[in-house]
């Protein structure tokens, strides 16, 4: 599928692209403050390796799920662009 002339094809792209994105940030919006700052206090009543879980997704959580959110994009993208045919294969 080729989006240079199809604008129906263009308008999926886009709506894919989008849904992707916000589907990504409603995720770090739920474990960034979500789990840092309105659960803290029930997740502090759970400890891993000594530390509270809230504390943990407040300092550090919040921090490794955008990283993997990241990678999660780049995957998503790269599937999408290869069902719209924009894939650049070298």
């Amino acid at each position: 599928m080729n989006l240079d002339n199809n604008s129906s094809a263009k308008a999926a792209y886009w709506k894919e692209n989008i849904r992707l994105i916000m589907t990504l940030l409603v995720i770090w919006f739920v474990v960034s403050f979500g789990f840092g700052i309105l659960l803290v206090d029930v997740l502090n009543q759970i400890k891993i390796f000594g530390y509270k879980l809230g504390f943990w997704f407040a300092q550090q959580g919040s921090i490794y799920c955008f990283v993997v959110l990241i990678f999660v994009y780049t995957r998503k993208m790269e599937a999408l662009d290869r069902k719209y045919n924009l894939h650049e294969d070298e």
